[in-house]
């Protein structure tokens, strides 16, 4: 059985749909990626596709989705609405869940684990989170795709200048263009407002699975994880976190890969515990 592309028609167009379908004769579960934002999505793409080829050969039926503006989906990125991003989460977790019956895993990198958190809050069923690179909040997403913009400004010692008026276009209902992509006030506004939380009671998470990769030597979990460490803590939550040396696949250059993120995160997807 093959991936297959397709697109799900939506109220506002059609969001191109990657399906790759579950091999072997045991369904283990299944697992919806959320890609990060603007060129993220285009760099972690190689890393995307062989993790779910990975799942896939493991029992799992994954879907990829092209976020409304994104990818080959309808609309540009200027037409993008962080709600519509929520909302499109939704609607292919349903999707899936009719292909396969099993345990859901919501799979984030960077902006997409915020938008896993956000959609998990409007799903009737239980749900696991694959969070690779998880960010602290969206506004420091945010201020990093800025900096693109202020990049060049840096050499003339504006970069401060250039920021601060954008956040002042983005407050006023503007769009800014930044490193070619028309940011809406709408999709800075959710960042702004997005924070990494342990989910709430309602969601009924059991297990969350947190990978990051670094460069270091021993690779090390970021300040992140220890803060994180005692608030996502309780008896009912299994949460498992992982540091692993490699590039930092979705912003480097060259197109990268870290086999050992995708044998790891096929492992502790396999794991005894859904």
């Amino acid at each position: 059985m093959q991936a297959r592309a397709f697109f799900m028609p939506t109220p506002d167009g059609q969001r191109l749909c990657i399906f790759h379908p579950p091999q072997g004769t045991v369904l283990r579960g299944r697992v919806l990626y959320i890609h990060p934002l603007a060129e993220e999505m285009n760099k972690a793409r190689r890393m995307a596709a062989l993790q779910a080829r990975a799942l896939a050969a493991a029992g799992f039926a994954v879907l990829q989705i092209d976020l409304l503006g994104c990818g080959d989906s309808s609309g540009d990125f200027g037409d993008a609405r962080w709600d519509a991003w929520v909302t499109d989460v939704v609607r292919a977790c349903a999707w899936l869940g009719q292909q396969a019956p099993a345990p859901l895993w919501l799979w984030g990198l960077r902006a997409g684990c915020l938008l896993a958190q956000e959609a998990a809050l409007q799903l009737d069923t239980q749900c696991h989170f694959l969070l690779w690179q998880p960010p602290a909040t969206g506004r420091l997403l945010l201020q990093q795709f800025l900096r693109l913009h202020t990049a060049s400004a840096m050499r003339t010692g504006s970069a401060s200048h250039a920021t601060q008026a954008l956040r002042a276009q983005l407050q006023q209902g503007a769009a800014v263009e930044v490193a070619g992509y028309m940011l809406s006030a709408n999709v800075a506004q959710g960042l702004e407002q997005a924070v990494l939380e342990a989910p709430s009671p309602a969601v009924r998470t059991q297990r969350i699975e947190w990978f990051e990769v670094s460069p270091a030597t021993p690779a090390r979990l970021g300040t992140l994880s220890d803060a994180a460490r005692l608030p996502w803590s309780h008896p009912a939550l299994r949460l498992v976190r992982h540091a692993l040396r490699g590039p930092a696949f979705w912003q480097s250059s060259a197109v990268e890969e870290v086999p050992d993120l995708l044998e790891a995160t096929t492992r502790a997807l396999c794991a005894p515990g859904v």
